[in-house]
């Protein structure tokens, strides 16, 4: 089973820089989308609902071209979720989730403080209500791949400048005590312990020692000279970290600011 996760810093623009030409190259049986940047109703074209798929959107209600999530997956889930009961972040579009059987797989598009302190102080509190959620689904019994762009790395080796982004947003100490804090293994900073029982980073698990990246700023050549940062992740519950075979980081073509991720799981 092939999950990929794709932040499209606007799904038509990607769309026009070949995304949906490439995408079914890769065979994927789930894409997960984030900032698609349209509505739904902005996406009429028959080549935003690719052949073999079933294609679920969650736009943003609060601003028109801003945010979204979706899910593209080649069998229909028994049943696909878009909201978590808090309405600054469901109505921004930041959440779609679809279940197979035991398996969910979601989309999440976790907010960026980098706009200023009026938006990381709304990342924190996302962050802070959302961690019982993870919680409550790492104990649910149920299987999870929670595809997205988290907006933070975790350690040294996820970012090129890691001395001098500590106090920019995206590498705040306490942002990654947070993600690492939920991660069962030895890859995250060292502020915290890692969890005896936790989420798994799929890129660790494939390749714990590796150094790549998933965005690179739009300034400068920061893409061609690979500054960049891995904020792009699939975290998943332990089985499904036992099924984890491979993974890739497709940094060209170039369709986004962002690479789409690939994780092949064992069915």
């Amino acid at each position: 089973m092939k999950i990929i996760s794709f932040n499209a810093n606007g799904i038509r623009s990607a769309a026009n820089k070949g995304f949906l030409d490439w995408l079914p190259q890769q065979q994927a049986d789930v894409v997960c989308l984030q900032e698609t940047k349209a509505q739904e109703d902005q996406l009429t074209d028959p080549a935003f609902r690719p052949d073999g798929h079933h294609c679920f959107y969650r736009d943003a209600i609060t601003r028109k071209g801003y945010s979204g999530v979706a899910i593209y997956s080649r069998r229909e889930p028994d049943e696909v979720r878009t909201a978590l009961g808090w309405a600054p972040f469901d109505d921004e579009g930041r959440y779609i989730e679809a279940r197979f059987g035991q398996l969910s797989v979601v989309s999440f598009y976790i907010p960026s403080g980098s706009s200023g302190e009026e938006r990381q102080g709304f990342k924190f509190q996302v962050m802070d209500w959302l961690k019982p959620i993870m919680d409550q689904w790492l104990a649910s019994g149920r299987e999870y791949v929670l595809c997205g762009d988290w907006n933070i790395v975790r350690a040294r080796n996820d970012i090129k400048n890691w001395t001098s982004n500590q106090k920019n947003s995206g590498c705040l100490p306490a942002e990654r005590a947070w993600l690492n804090g939920m991660i069962a293994d030895a890859c995250g900073d060292g502020l915290v312990e890692a969890p005896a029982h936790g989420w798994h980073d799929s890129f660790r698990v494939i390749k714990p020692e590796a150094v790549e990246y998933t965005w690179w700023s739009n300034r400068g050549a920061a893409r061609a000279n690979d500054v960049g940062w891995r904020i792009d992740y699939q975290l998943v519950t332990a089985g499904m970290a036992k099924r984890a075979r491979s993974c890739a980081i497709f940094r060209e073509p170039r369709f986004s600011d962002h690479a789409p991720y690939l994780v092949e799981y064992a069915e």
